[in-house]
């Protein structure tokens, strides 16, 4: 049974941090991407970061760039998303992704964690 478990959302002032991480099980966790979408109230699921197996290759949405940033632990099984400056519209749930592709790109599977919610006050 596949399960990504995250940890470390919760309420911060504007320009504070957080940083969340994530647990996966039931996995092969070094062949998968894994990464963090986040969904706003009345909005659609959207990319925030991901990293490739063996943190090879970061991705970052333009508007988290420099604020951000994601690793992982290849042995124990976790993924991090360190998040600095944070604004009022960085405000939702931020959920775990995984998701692994075969040699020629194509998905092979994913999954999401339950998500933590990340509250940023002004």
């Amino acid at each position: 049974q596949v399960q990504l478990v995250e940890s470390g959302g919760g309420l911060v002032q504007v320009g504070g941090s957080l940083n969340l991480s994530c647990v996966a099980s039931g996995i092969r966790f070094s062949l998968h991407d894994m990464g963090w979408y986040r969904q706003a109230p009345g909005k659609e699921r959207e990319l925030v970061a991901f990293t490739t197996p063996e943190g090879r290759e970061n991705y970052f949405d333009s508007s988290m760039r420099g604020r951000f940033a994601i690793s992982r632990d290849d042995v124990k099984n976790t993924v991090s998303l360190q998040m600095n400056r944070l604004k009022p519209e960085d405000t939702a749930v931020y959920y775990c992704h995984a998701a692994e592709f075969s040699p020629a790109g194509v998905l092979r599977n994913e999954y999401y964690g339950r998500g933590t919610q990340v509250t940023v006050s002004s």
